[in-house]
């Protein structure tokens, strides 16, 4: 079998999309102003859901494009980390009420996976943070 990039440029595709639609789900189904409810009622300061909505709309569109996207993968994490310990108490499936913390921990996984894999092909720009020579 060839070997190629298209593993890690599949996944950077997905978690790019996943960003971008959490992010337009805070923007547009539950607004900043209920965002900032909801981190409040799990402990979280309010203000905390604009720089959270920003930079998981910025991250996801980084990593779409291919600009520097294992760096994002891996400043995005504690965004990932965060959620899964507010989802903790709900139980493991994400269907639970209030959401299981299966799918968050998935994605921190992803997320490193992503970093450790590198940016894949179809880049605007390639980082080399802790990288190996790629293929």
């Amino acid at each position: 079998m060839q070997n190629s990039n298209a593993g890690p440029t599949i996944l950077r595709l997905a978690l790019g999309i996943m960003w971008i639609s959490h992010a337009l789900l805070k923007l547009w189904v539950f607004t900043l102003p209920g965002t900032a409810r909801f981190f409040e009622g799990v402990g979280l300061p309010g203000w905390l859901a604009y720089p959270v909505f920003a930079a998981e709309l910025l991250g996801g569109l980084a990593m779409v494009m291919g600009v520097y996207a294992r760096q994002v993968a891996l400043l995005l994490l504690p965004i990932l980390l965060a959620a899964t310990c507010v989802h903790v108490p709900n139980g493991w499936v994400f269907t639970s009420q209030g959401g299981g913390w299966e799918y968050p921990a998935f994605l921190c996984v992803a997320s490193i996976v992503q970093w450790l894999m590198g940016d894949g092909r179809a880049v605007i720009v390639r980082s080399g943070l802790f990288v190996a020579e790629e293929a």
